[in-house]
């Protein structure tokens, strides 16, 4: 973001009095971490100082630090009464009040010259108590913001546009918005150091959470360059990375919740450690005895038996007569 915008932002904000902040209906981590640090961040200029979203806040945005601070109205409709009358140095001493009943009495004390005005000259003047300034963080159109967003009663009012959406309508008076952003929550980091704002552990965590929450803790492909930056930058602030969600089941431990359990109908035999040596032993001498088959001696009849005594010409050489075939 150009240093100009920078510039026009930081000129409001040391200008304006009333400030606001505003966030869409239903805010994401990013969203409502991004605004809640920049509430925090303003909050000891000595502004008067509102955040609001059109519902109240999810759950899961609940662990932000601030998000009690949050309302559902700005304000805009209960603004101060402003009684005003000529006056003249001279002519009032004091003004103070009296409470009778039901109502509340302004006493002006006139002075040595007297009061010179009629009734007719007082007016009562009911404010609207529209901020001066607005800063819309997460909002692609006006219409998110519901009930928040008032054109007759914000009419006169400074809007400030922060948001990284692509379909967003660059609303506004001064229009912080970009693509290139992966987060609003590293927009709002580099605009809190580059206005020279407060940022502390809190502010720093509000916004780290929010930078993580929109990349994935840092692993989306899209996440952007001032990403890394800012998350260095908040960690040196005492902002610390949240955990990866740990998966409930580790490849690496499968087997230790796995339940072994025999199948239907087989049988296991009981470890050999759990028996006593004499057991086995005795266990040992009965297979023994159970597995040993002797010989079996078939009778042969005394023509199956081979000749003992071998042919008399046994030792003779042997001489080939030919075959009678040819």
């Amino acid at each position: 973001m150009d240093n100009l915008t920078f510039s026009k932002i930081r000129e409001a904000v040391n200008k304006y009095v009333n400030i606001a902040i505003a966030v869409p209906k239903d805010p994401t981590v990013d969203e409502m971490g991004a605004a809640l640090s920049l509430y925090l961040s303003l909050k000891d200029l000595g502004k008067s100082l509102s955040i609001a979203t059109p519902n109240a806040p999810l759950v899961e945005v609940s662990s932000l630090v601030g998000i009690d601070e949050v309302r559902t109205n700005l304000g805009a409709q209960s603004g101060d009464l402003v009684v005003s009358f000529p006056y003249r140095e001279g002519e009032i001493e004091k003004v103070s009040y009296t409470r009778d009943d039901n109502f509340l009495n302004i006493v002006v004390k006139a002075g040595e010259q007297g009061l010179n005005f009629e009734e007719k000259d007082v007016r009562f003047t009911r404010g609207t108590n529209a901020p001066e300034l607005l800063f819309v963080v997460g909002a692609a159109r006006v219409s998110d913001l519901g009930k928040l967003f008032d054109p007759a009663v914000l009419k006169d009012t400074v809007v400030v546009n922060l948001d990284n959406k692509p379909e967003n309508q660059g609303f506004g008076d001064i229009v912080m918005v970009s693509t290139k952003f992966s987060s609003v929550s590293e927009a709002v980091a580099n605009l809190i150091f580059s206005i020279g704002t407060k940022m502390d552990l809190d502010i720093a965590q509000n916004l780290m959470l929010g930078i993580a929450a929109a990349t994935n803790n840092f692993q989306d492909p899209k996440t952007s360059s001032l990403a890394f930056e800012m998350a260095g930058a908040l960690m040196r602030n005492g902002a610390l990375r949240p955990n990866p969600t740990t998966p409930r089941r580790k490849m690496t431990a499968d087997f230790e919740e796995k339940e072994e359990r025999p199948l239907v109908g087989q049988t296991f035999a009981k470890p050999a450690f759990s028996r006593s040596l004499e057991e086995q032993e005795r266990e040992i001498k009965s297979e023994t005895k159970t597995r040993f088959i002797p010989p079996v001696q078939a009778k042969v009849s005394q023509s199956q038996k081979p000749n003992q005594n071998p042919p008399e010409d046994w030792l003779e050489p042997k001489i080939y007569k030919g075959s009678t075939n040819f």
